[in-house]
């Protein structure tokens, strides 16, 4: 592979992604005044939808969970808000659906009443349309047939009247004049005039419809000066209102102003494929609007995947991508909160870490289901077993991201869960940009993350926690049935 000043570097296809890749839905884990809970929010495929919304209370006492949709950053006139209901076989689960009407970045207000009294809590939820659903074969054929019905019945009211209406009582019609052909004529063209209308406008909202379903941002990487990444990230596509109807849009966002999310704009992580074995946590700089420069470790040449975490003004947050072919990168030294290294050796349960330290997964044998949350909880000890005392780590126990083997999914959990910490800050009503006030987790030796695997495979799990002022990382490996 040539080795140059600028390198290019080989783009690949994205794959489809939300805020994480191919991993829509939200997990939270949080209190709702005395109550704590775990929430579940899958949002719809298509907006306007119906978000499917589970509440698992794992404090006692609960008796009612009230939810409702609210658009973040927006005056709302709010609905009544809707009741979940009690699971019959789990009474610590409820259940609801809320109908989400417009694309954008929602937050879910959830308002838990029982015996400890009232509590609140409100989850951010990005909603877009991911794609345009077909009519449904039976359904276009029903519709065709009572169309042609309607227009047959158009066109002959329309002769009828002309035929009949100047006829005095009692006076039988006559044959079709040339007056009655004329109208039937006319009518004919007003029925075909009206169809094609029709069928142009119909055309018209489809093409508006598809181009508001979010696209998949592919942000344009290239290498400076050896071991300079910089990054140009593709502007969120905002397209021209239809020329029928024309309106505003609820979800459009601008690389303007973008929110820090933990104390960093851009997260970026870097991860060689196919082998996974390297592994890098990024913060790059922005040099300005939607551009960005990062200097890279010592890196192996080879090919990386490239995720990049940023977070809107309205708190939607969002992935770009990349695939590249590097060369071997003889880079800087890493500092402050950037991390990653290159041949980890991927484990069941504990991972080895430096010093003679290591991190065990908690797990039991019980297999993963595709779709279901779960709690994904390390420890980390020193060689004797003991716990060791771990440093809070960007404002949190840890990080940890979820990436499927074959790269189609990527995922960036947090203890609190999926949702970006960010977005959680400005659905509670605080300044966002104030960075990482009110993220108080309590630091042991332990770091737990709710999150559910969006579909059967492989996966590769990367944990990243913090001790004795070292950032350290451990590689496990999962499988989801």
């Amino acid at each position: 592979m040539k080795k140059s000043v600028q390198f290019v570097l080989t783009l690949l296809l994205p794959v489809a992604l939300l805020a994480h890749v191919n991993s829509p839905d939200v997990y939270f884990d949080g209190e709702a005044g005395p109550y704590h809970l775990l929430v579940t929010l899958r949002p719809p495929q298509v907006v306007p939808g119906v978000a499917q919304i589970q509440v698992r209370a794992l404090s006692g006492g609960v008796n009612e969970v009230n939810i409702l949709p609210l658009l973040m950053g927006v005056e709302n006139s709010a609905p009544v808000a809707d009741t979940a209901k009690r699971s019959s076989g789990d009474p610590q689960l409820f259940n609801g659906t809320l109908l989400i009407m417009a694309r954008g970045s929602w937050k879910i207000q959830i308002e838990v009443n029982g015996e400890k009294g009232p509590g609140k809590v409100e989850v951010p939820l990005p909603a877009v349309s991911l794609s345009s659903q077909p009519m449904q074969h039976g359904l276009g054929a029903l519709l065709a047939l009572l169309g042609l019905t309607l227009a047959a019945g158009v066109v002959g009211i329309i002769v009828a009247a002309a035929r009949e209406a100047t006829l005095p009582s009692g006076e039988a019609a006559p044959g079709r004049s040339k007056s009655v052909r004329l109208s039937m004529a006319v009518a004919m063209v007003i029925v075909i005039a009206a169809v094609l209308f029709g069928n142009r406008w119909w055309g018209a909202e489809a093409k508006a419809n598809a181009r508001l379903n979010y696209q998949t941002p592919n942000m344009k990487p290239s290498l400076l000066a050896g071991s300079l990444l910089r990054l140009r990230l593709e502007p969120p596509s905002d397209p021209q209102p239809p020329r029928i109807f024309r309106r505003e849009l609820p979800d459009r966002r601008t690389l303007e102003h973008l929110l820090p999310d933990h104390g960093h704009i851009m997260h970026l992580f870097i991860v060689s494929v196919p082998e996974m074995k390297g592994f890098w946590h990024l913060h790059p700089d922005q040099i300005q609007p939607g551009d960005f420069g990062a200097n890279l470790p010592i890196m192996p040449e080879g090919q990386y995947k490239l995720f990049a975490d940023i977070v809107y003004k309205n708190g939607f947050p969002e992935t770009q991508v990349a695939t590249v072919n590097l060369p071997a990168i003889a880079g800087e030294k890493m500092t402050g909160d950037d991390s990653g290294s290159f041949n980890f050796v991927p484990a069941d349960r504990v991972a080895q870490l430096s010093d003679g330290y290591r991190m065990v997964w908690l797990r039991d044998e019980k297999p993963f289901r595709a779709n279901q949350p779960y709690w994904f909880r390390f420890r980390v000890e020193d060689a004797g077993g003991k716990p060791a005392d771990l440093d809070p780590y960007m404002g949190m126990a840890g990080h940890a991201v979820f990436i499927s083997t074959d790269g189609s999914v990527f995922a960036h959990v947090h203890p609190a869960g999926s949702v970006a910490m960010a977005a959680v800050t400005l659905a509670e009503g605080r300044n966002a940009d104030a960075g990482m006030a009110g993220m108080d987790h309590n630091i042991g030796s332990e770091a737990s993350f709710p999150y559910g695997f969006p579909k059967p495979g492989e996966y590769r799990i990367f944990v990243q926690v913090k001790r004795a002022g070292k950032v350290e990382t451990g590689e496990f490996v999962a499988k989801a049935e």
